[in-house]
C-alpha cells in the first residue's frame, strides 16, 4: 500500500517509536553499539495498525479514512484505541465535527513516515542484493585472458550491475586454483581445464598457438612456421609450476611435431617471455592472443598446420549461489564463442 508516495512493507517498528525512559535510553545505547544483545521487552505491534493511524492522520476523517482501508469504521476506531492504549496518550483530539491530532499524534506520524520510507528503502535494498545488483565480485585472471574478451565482458558487466564492487586481481592458473579454494576469489578465468570435485567449471572459448620469434630470426620473414622447424631452437617458458595443464599442453605439442622441447629460460609474465625472445635467448610458444603485446624486436607467426586450441574456461566454487558472481557468470555467457573457439 502506499501513502503520498511511499511504499508500506510489512516489517518490524523501531522500538525507538515505544519506549520512554530508561527502556528508550538501554535501546539507543545497544542501537548505537551495534549489540545484538536486544533482552529488553519490545511489545508487539502489528504495523498495520501503525499503517490504520497514518491513514487517519492523513485524511483526519475516520469515515474516509475507513474508505481509504477498505474496512468498516468501527473496527478502524477499534485499532485507533489499540494504538493508543500501547503509547498512553491519546492521538487524536475527536470532536463532534472534526479530528485533530494530538501533539503525541503529531510526533507519531513523523516518525512513522520516517519509518516506512526506511522500510521501503531496506526492502528494495534487500531485493538488489538478492538480483545481485549490490555486493562485492572479486575475479582472478592470467595476462593472457586479460587480451581476449574480459575487457568487453568486464564493461558489459559493469554497464548492467555499476553498485556492484569489482576486485581484479592478475593471477596465473595455479594461484587462482589456490584463491578459488580459499575462498578469496569468486571467479576465474583458466588456461586448460583442471578437474577438481571443489571447483565448477564452463569452457568460454579457444585459440590458436603462436610462435614468438625474435625479429632477426631466420624464421620471422615465413608467414607460417612449421612447428618441427623449432626442434633445434632453446624454448622460453612459463614454470611449469604456475599452470601445469597449459605447460603439458604445450610441451606434448611438440612432442607430436617430433621432438622433446629443450626449455632454457622460464618467466612467470607473457610480456616477459615476449621480452627475453627480442633479447634473442630463445623462442616460446603462447596463445595467439599475445600478439597484441606490442614488444620491439619480435614477431608473432602462426603455426602450419597445427590443429591443437589453447582453452579458455571460468571457473567457480559448486558450493553456495552468490547472486553476483551468478550474474556474471551469466554475462560472460553472452560472450561464449560458438562451439568455444575463438576467432
Amino acid at each position: 500500500m502506499l501513502f503520498r508516495g511511499v511504499r508500506v512493507p510489512t516489517l518490524f517498528i523501531s522500538p525507538e517509536i515505544w519506549f520512554d525512559g530508561p527502556s528508550l535510553r538501554k535501546a539507543r545505547r545497544l542501537w548505537s553499539s551495534g549489540s545484538n544483545n536486544m533482552d529488553f521487552k519490545i511489545p508487539e505491534l502489528d504495523l498495520r495498525l501503525l499503517r490504520s493511524f497514518v491513514v487517519v492522520a492523513e485524511e483526519l476523517h475516520f469515515t474516509r479514512a475507513a474508505e481509504r482501508l477498505g474496512i468498516a469504521q468501527p473496527p478502524l476506531s477499534q485499532q485507533i484505541r489499540r494504538i493508543e492504549d500501547k503509547v498512553g496518550y491519546a492521538l487524536f483530539a475527536r470532536g463532534t465535527r472534526r479530528v485533530e491530532l494530538t501533539r503525541a499524534g503529531q510526533s507519531l506520524l513523523v516518525t512513522a513516515r520516517r519509518l516506512f520510507e526506511q522500510a521501503s528503502f531496506g526492502v528494495e535494498a534487500a531485493r538488489r542484493a538478492g538480483r545481485g545488483e549490490v555486493g562485492r565480485l572479486r575475479i582472478g585472471f592470467p595476462t593472457s585472458i586479460a587480451l581476449t574478451a574480459l575487457p568487453a565482458i568486464i564493461r558489459s558487466y559493469r554497464r548492467d550491475y555499476p553498485d556492484v564492487d569489482l576486485e581484479l586481481r592478475e593471477l596465473s592458473t595455479t594461484p587462482q586454483y589456490e584463491a578459488l579454494e580459499a575462498g578469496s576469489i569468486d571467479i576465474g578465468f583458466l588456461r586448460e581445464p583442471r578437474v577438481s570435485e571443489a571447483i565448477a567449471s564452463e569452457a568460454i572459448f579457444a585459440e590458436a598457438f603462436v610462435v614468438v620469434l625474435p625479429l632477426d630470426h631466420s624464421l620471422a620473414k615465413q608467414k607460417q612456421v612449421p612447428l618441427s622447424a623449432l626442434s633445434g631452437e632453446g624454448f622460453i617458458l612459463f614454470p611449469r609450476a604456475d599452470g601445469p595443464e597449459f605447460y603439458d599442453h604445450i610441451i606434448q605439442i611438440c612432442r607430436d611435431a617430433g621432438f622433446e622441447p629443450r626449455v632454457i629460460q622460464g618467466a612467470t609474465q607473457w610480456h616477459t617471455i615476449a621480452a627475453l625472445v627480442s633479447a634473442g635467448l630463445g623462442v616460446s610458444l603462447a596463445p595467439a592472443s599475445i600478439s597484441r603485446l606490442q614488444i620491439d624486436d619480435v614477431v608473432y607467426k602462426p603455426i602450419s598446420k597445427l590443429r591443437a586450441r589453447t582453452g579458455v574456461v571460468m571457473c567457480w566454487r559448486r558450493d553456495g549461489s552468490e547472486p553476483p558472481r551468478d550474474r556474471f557468470l551469466e554475462t560472460v555467457r553472452k560472450f561464449r564463442a560458438p562451439r568455444g573457439y575463438a576467432t
